[in-house]
This record gives structure tokens, C-alpha cells and sequence, in this order.
């Protein structure tokens, strides 16, 4: 009989044109392996995170886009506030000035104004209207109550509407905003003037239509 060498094992049978790795076997099914499935579970869950997360990113972007339009506006509102404020402050300056433009204009009409006095007064006009400052009223212009303050009133022969005469004391604005009307004597037209202006224009019109026509029938 033959002894058996102890510590080797019995390999198993293997058949004729077969590779070793044929007789091992088959490898067991890895410990852990999600089914199909959990699988698709997990997908749901991970689609339900990224559609929580995408309303959360348009949310947010909402309230950036929001408080961005808030922001604009703020920024619109002081820079308004600030131009009133500037403007404001000008018209103020500009408004305790005009007696004393007033005083030039008095001295310039009465020859008055020359020497040191015409340099200094000139300079003076000159600010003002880089600052805007700009006179107004004049000798003929219609009378206009939004900006003229009548002080003197007559009727005159010759005007057809009420009429500036006389500026006694210019106007000022700036851009469109009057900050002292002018001041001035007007005229409206005499009373029954235009009546009898209409009653010669039809006298003179009828005499024309019979000259034209040879004159009167004779009898």
C-alpha cells in the first residue's frame, strides 16, 4: 500500500483539455451589492435633492435680484435729493444777490457805473450766470402773469393786447424755475378802440368793393 504524503490535499479531478481555472469555483456573489431596485431609489432621492436645491438657488437669486433693484433706486433717490438740495442751496444764495444786481443795473442806466466799480460788478454778473442766474423782461413782450408782476397799469392807443411798457425791476430764474418774477407797468388797449378799428376796416373794405365795382348806380 502507499502511505499518503501528510499536508497536501486531494485536487480535484480535472478533465481532459480543461484549464486549471475551470476547476476552481464559481466566485460567491460580492457582500453589499445594491438591487436594481435600491438603486432607482437612490436616483429619486438624489433628482428630489437637486430640485430643492435648484428652488433654493432661484429663490435666492430673486432676493439678490430684488434688493439689486432696491439698491438702484436708492442711489436714484439720493442723487435726486442731492441735485434739489444743490439747487436749493443756489437759488437761495443767488435770491439775497439780486439787490444788489438791482444796484448795478440802477448804476449802469445812469451812467454810473465805471472805474473799479464796473470791474467788480461785471465779475459779479459774470458768477451769477455761471451759476445759472438768468434775467428776463422786456419793453414790449406780452404781459404774462406767470412770470410778470404788473405794478402799473394804463390803456394805450396802440396795443392790441396787454402789454409790458415799462420793466421796472427785471426777473430772474434758473433753468425753469422763476425765482423773482418781473415787475413791470402795462397797457391794455384803449376802451372802444377796438370797436371803432372794426368799424374802419368795414368802411374802408365796403369802399374798396365799390371802387372796384365802377361806384354807386347812378339814378
Amino acid at each position: 500500500m502507499t502511505e499518503e504524503t501528510p499536508g497536501f490535499d486531494e485536487k480535484p479531478d480535472v478533465p481532459s483539455g480543461a484549464t486549471p481555472e475551470d476547476a476552481e469555483p464559481a466566485a460567491a456573489p460580492q457582500e453589499g451589492a445594491a438591487p436594481a431596485g435600491d438603486a432607482s431609489a437612490q436616483i429619486a432621492g438624489l433628482t428630489a435633492q437637486l430640485d430643492q436645491v435648484r428652488k433654493a438657488l432661484e429663490e435666492r437669486t430673486a432676493d439678490l435680484q430684488r434688493l439689486q433693484a432696491e439698491f438702484q433706486n436708492y442711489r436714484r433717490r439720493v442723487e435726486r435729493d442731492r441735485i434739489t438740495v444743490k439747487e436749493i442751496a443756489i437759488a437761495n444764495l443767488l435770491t439775497e444777490l439780486l439787490p444788489v444786481l438791482d444796484d448795478i443795473g440802477r448804476a449802469r442806466e445812469h451812467g454810473e457805473l465805471v472805474g473799479g466799480f464796473k470791474s467788480v460788478a461785471e465779475s459779479l454778473e459774470t458768477v451769477a450766470a455761471k451759476m445759472g442766474l438768468q434775467q428776463f423782461g422786456k419793453e414790449g413782450e406780452p404781459f404774462d402773469p406767470t412770470i410778470h408782476e404788473a405794478l402799473m397799469h394804463s390803456y394805450a392807443p396802440d396795443v392790441t393786447e396787454t402789454t409790458c411798457v415799462a420793466i421796472l425791476q427785471p426777473g430772474y430764474r434758473i433753468g425753469e424755475r422763476t425765482i423773482r418774477p418781473a415787475r413791470v407797468a402795462v397797457a391794455e388797449p384803449q376802451p372802444g378802440a377796438q370797436t371803432v378799428k372794426a368799424e374802419e376796416s368795414d368802411e374802408n373794405t365796403a369802399a374798396a368793393d365799390d371802387k372796384e365795382s365802377g361806384g354807386p348806380d347812378e339814378g
